[in-house]
């Protein structure tokens, strides 16, 4: 399945300019404007607050998510730090034990400091959550597919499994609103790191967060505004033009990422191929059901000592080593050493991140040329191991 919804057409903002009729949408850079009169504001007052910009990419993504209301802020961190301020001291939430590094670095943290309480739990695993759900939390932290392991779970089982007390937070940031809707699903809210997919070029950093109902909307929109986190004019006008080229970009991501997924199945130095578009992918069934496309993360372990895979890194050219993903590029990290360099090392063999794993996000570039450059780097790394066995 490599489809996408053919049903979202996104205009983010076009022909809404009510002034000239200018097709794009203006950039409102003004950090304050006007009031009509003593004690009689307008819509909008000061920047962090409100901007039209800002909003017209919130409205949106709104919509595409099928939620209320969105709030865009200066970062995908400062949006999950954003979802925290829905926790009372003494709360629990449950997080995945294979989450993003940088999430569980600051749940792990704030948790430490006594903000509220946190428990990483296997949530494939239908016993570690059950005895988790036990304990009576007040949100559960979703993340599918995973960071790096592309490990899906059931988000709308284990929203009926939380049951309507429990705030529901998928972070949707590998797939888009494209490929999956949460909030379709049972979840409450939805976060999304701009940076990535919907923006799409490597070039804002930004994040987005999405709430099914008015009241958690309003909620999180008062917290973004008073712990000022609300993203910039500028940035919201970039992400806004790199959204809506977001249908057809996924749509070659997922064609050049079949293409790579079948070059590497038949490379003998790679020992495992982490996909959910592979039948082979133990939860391939689940995210075939809740998805409307398979995505054009990936990760795959080498058969190789860490020198070797240091050679096969260097000798690519065509995929940058670099974190982040879902841009226009192709990028390749490592993520014991960079996205999950946060977690200790026990915490890494926990979530089953070993070292030579390696995570690529499969830019738009020409499938061939992708694969010729991974061929170049296979050969050298063959080379190497050769030569090492002949000198041992």
């Amino acid at each position: 399945m490599t489809h996408t919804n053919q049903t979202i057409s996104v205009r983010s903002g076009i022909e809404s300019d009510q002034q000239f009729g200018a097709v794009t949408p203006p950039l409102y850079l003004s950090s304050n404007y006007t009031f009509a009169d003593l004690e009689q504001p307008r819509k909008y007052d000061y920047s962090r607050s409100g901007n039209p910009t800002r909003d017209t990419l919130a409205d949106t993504l709104a919509q595409l998510e099928n939620g209320y209301g969105a709030v865009i802020t200066s970062s995908g961190m400062s949006a999950v730090y954003l979802v925290t301020h829905l926790l009372d001291k003494g709360d629990l939430i449950i997080a995945p034990h294979d989450c993003y590094g940088g999430t569980y670095r600051l749940l792990y943290s704030l948790a430490q400091k006594g903000l509220f309480e946190v428990l990483f739990v296997d949530q494939g695993c239908a016993e570690s959550l059950q005895q988790a759900l036990n304990k009576k939390p007040k949100l559960v932290w979703i993340e599918t597919p995973s960071n790096p392991l592309l490990r899906v779970v059931d988000i709308q089982q284990i929203c009926d499994l939380a049951g309507s007390d429990v705030i529901k937070v998928v972070d949707n940031t590998f797939l888009s609103p494209v490929l999956q809707q949460p909030l379709n699903l049972g979840a409450d809210v939805v976060i999304h790191s701009t940076t990535k997919y919907i923006n799409g070029h490597s070039d804002v950093v930004g994040g987005a967060v999405i709430a099914r109902e008015q009241e958690l909307s309003e909620k999180l929109a008062w917290w973004a505004n008073c712990i000022g986190i609300t993203g910039s004019p500028f940035d919201s006008f970039i992400t806004s033009r790199g959204l809506r080229t977001l249908s057809i970009r996924l749509r070659q991501h997922q064609e050049n990422t079949h293409r790579v997924i079948q070059y590497l199945q038949q490379q003998p130095l790679v020992e495992h191929i982490y996909y959910p578009g592979l039948e082979s992918h133990p939860t391939h069934t689940v995210a075939a059901k809740q998805q409307q496309g398979f995505g054009a993360m990936l990760s795959f372990e080498l058969n190789l000592d860490h020198a070797n895979l240091r050679t096969f890194v260097n000798s690519l050219e065509l995929f940058s080593l670099a974190e982040s993903l879902g841009g226009v590029e192709s990028l390749i990290c490592h993520p014991a050493s960079m996205t999950h360099a946060a977690m200790d090392q026990e915490a890494r063999f926990n979530a089953g991140i070993k070292n030579n794993l390696l995570r690529v996000s499969v830019g738009i570039e020409e499938a061939d040329d992708l694969i010729k450059d991974l061929e170049s780097a296979f050969q050298r790394c063959q080379i190497k191991v050769i030569q090492g066995e002949q000198h041992g």
